[in-house]
């Protein structure tokens, strides 16, 4: 059954199979939402004469019914229906008859698909922002809780400066604040009502766009028709980025971990359970947790530019090309959630290696310490750099960081600011 089937037409099944492709699989995941766009159109065709009030009040009890079908796991497309909508309006009419024939008046399938993605997308985003929340708390959590250990700093991958296990933590853990702000941007573009735009081009009939904004809980709506349908895969690409602005900091996050697991760093260790064996190898511990995430991570920052070319060179309206934003963007929502929720249990389980700096050939991370003691003296600075750098020429620097260590500013080892980079976060979280 098709929406736009007449008596006289029919479809090739390979051009039927090749136009739906993956859309069903998709689709389940629109149900509720589909349902929850039809309960608001009737009840505005109620109010507004284009149903009766006793027809919309027997349709919504009727969508409701399949509301807590889909709700239980008990919905389902059926074969020869082609999509989702199809399947809630055959349901529909079969239960409260002719009724459920006028839910469709003042639509079209393009304003029905748009509201569907825009409530799915929505809802959506808020639950990434509570991952992001979770996983920047936890970060939080351990910047605290292992601040006081000391960590190489490296730049270009060589020893540089002394660092700490909080340092560390607390930059990706603002890092997510900013994240968040991308995430805020997606969630008030999908915050907005494409219903009533029909086709693109509005309808004739006296819709009140206001008020199924208004019951669907948008902020606000799609004013213009045709831009209401524009926004489909616009609206999907800035979430994207949004998507691929945490993918970043998780994937890099991970990289950090798969290098400081490794021997020839040892600065973290995870319990057995949570790392891989080899075949051949006894020995092997791998951190194939963050291997994965990594490598998902770098996908998920793949998924904006495969949108954008997507949707590259489409004129206004709608096209078909849109269906294929689905299968592109919704499984990636579901790949960060995941990788989310597997760094939060890596690194709620992380060791770290105390007194790592104790080893001599972490020695020239002090050097600038060693300089700006001598600066402190009165010494002009680039006479103190070079006053240090023929000792280290000559084999004869030595300092006692653990007695010289002070680093007092804001963000740094001794004032990592992590009572204000929560602040920030929670500023942030209020903008949703």
């Amino acid at each position: 059954m098709k929406l736009w089937s007449k008596e006289s037409t029919s479809t090739s099944q390979l051009v039927e199979a090749f136009t739906v492709g993956r859309d069903k699989e998709f689709d389940i995941l629109l149900a509720k939402y589909d349902v929850q766009g039809s309960i608001a159109h009737v009840r505005m065709l109620g109010e507004v004469g284009l149903m009766t009030k006793e027809e919309a009040d027997i349709a919504i009890k009727g969508l409701e019914g399949i509301a807590t079908e889909i709700e239980q796991g008990q919905f389902k497309i059926e074969e020869g229906i082609e999509d989702v909508h199809s399947q809630v309006e055959f349901l529909l009419t079969q239960r409260i008859g002719d009724a459920g024939k006028k839910i469709h008046s003042g639509r079209s399938r393009n304003d029905q698909v748009a509201v569907d993605i825009k409530l799915y997308l929505r809802a959506e985003v808020l639950a990434i922002k509570e991952e992001v929340k979770q996983t920047f708390d936890l970060l939080i959590a351990q910047s605290e809780k292992f601040k006081d250990h000391l960590l190489p700093g490296y730049t270009h991958l060589q020893i540089a400066m002394p660092s700490s296990f909080g340092l560390w933590l607390g930059a990706y853990a603002e890092s997510l604040t900013d994240d968040m702000e991308l995430l805020v941007a997606a969630y008030q573009v999908a915050n907005k009502n494409p219903l009533g735009s029909g086709a693109g081009y509005g309808s004739s009939f006296p819709l009140n766009r206001s008020r199924t904004t208004e019951l669907l809980g948008f902020k606000t709506l799609n004013w213009n028709s045709v831009y209401a349908q524009m926004s489909r895969g616009r609206t999907e690409k800035v979430i994207a980025t949004a998507v691929a602005g945490v993918a970043s900091s998780i994937g890099r996050l991970a990289m950090d971990c798969c290098l400081y697991i490794n021997q020839n760093f040892g600065f973290i260790s995870f319990p057995t359970e949570l790392t891989t064996g080899s075949s051949i190898m006894p020995h092997k511990k791998n951190p194939d947790v963050f291997e994965l995430i990594r490598a998902k991570c770098n996908r998920l920052q793949a998924v904006p530019n495969e949108l954008a070319l997507l949707l590259a060179n489409l004129p206004s309206g709608y096209h078909r090309d849109l269906q294929l934003t689905k299968e592109i963007l919704f499984p990636a929502i579901e790949e960060l959630k995941a990788c989310l929720q597997m760094t939060r249990l890596m690194l709620d389980n992380m060791s770290v290696k105390s007194n790592i700096l104790d080893d001599e050939k972490y020695k020239y991370l002090f050097s600038v310490e060693a300089v700006n003691e001598l600066v402190n003296k009165g010494i002009p600075f680039r006479e103190a750099y070079k006053e240090i750098g023929n000792q280290i020429e000559k084999g004869e620097f030595n300092f006692d960081y653990k007695k010289q260590l002070h680093h007092v500013h804001e963000g740094s080892i001794g004032n990592l600011c992590n009572k204000e980079i929560v602040e920030v976060m929670n500023g942030v979280m209020k903008k949703f």
